[in-house]
């Protein structure tokens, strides 16, 4: 059975959420992990774990921002990938949120051409897509990763929205006491 937990600061230290979150993500899209664990004393981040009979399945960590909810990062342990926990926790953030403030996630765009893996994206896209959520139009370049921004929302968002989060992240990260 699918049961999810939050983590806070104190209970994210674990190597087994540091494990998946470093193997899930390329490294530069990452943040370090130390510095989620900081992040999460210092922004409004619903970081939850999903077990299934007491193994750990994945993470989602979704950042409240005053007029949306970034689904920030997403992930299933490679192993239990294609067994529908996915679509399940996807399922589950969704109806978490819905009628609050949008969702809106950014991922590796399906359309960038020198991508060094179009198939994931395409399959990412298709399952996001499949799932209620929607392109927006907007997108973003970093690091030469070119990003699509999606949303589970009918109501329009800009590519100025999409800057406006990234203002408020860059705002808190430049602002955050480092040790």
């Amino acid at each position: 059975m699918l049961t999810s937990r939050p983590i806070n600061s104190a209970t994210a230290d674990d190597a087994q959420l540091r494990r998946l979150y470093e193997t899930a993500f390329p490294v530069e899209e990452q943040i370090p992990y130390d510095d989620i664990i900081h992040l999460l004393d210092v922004m409004d981040i619903d970081f939850t774990v999903y077990d299934d009979d007491g193994v750990l399945v994945g993470l989602t960590m979704v950042l409240h921002l005053p007029k949306y909810n970034w689904g920030w990062y997403f992930a299933v342990c490679e192993e239990l990938r294609g067994k529908g926990y996915g679509q399940r926790i996807l399922s589950l953030v969704l109806d978490k949120y819905r009628g609050e403030r949008p969702f809106v996630i950014d991922i590796e765009s399906p359309s960038q051409p020198d991508a060094p893996n179009p198939e994931q994206r395409r399959r990412r896209h298709a399952f996001y897509l499949r799932n209620g959520l929607r392109d927006t139009g907007a997108c973003r370049s970093w690091d030469n990763i070119t990003f699509t921004i999606m949303t589970n929302s009918d109501e329009p968002f800009t590519q100025q929205d999409y800057e406006d989060i990234v203002a408020a992240l860059r705002a808190v990260w430049e602002n955050m006491p480092r040790e």
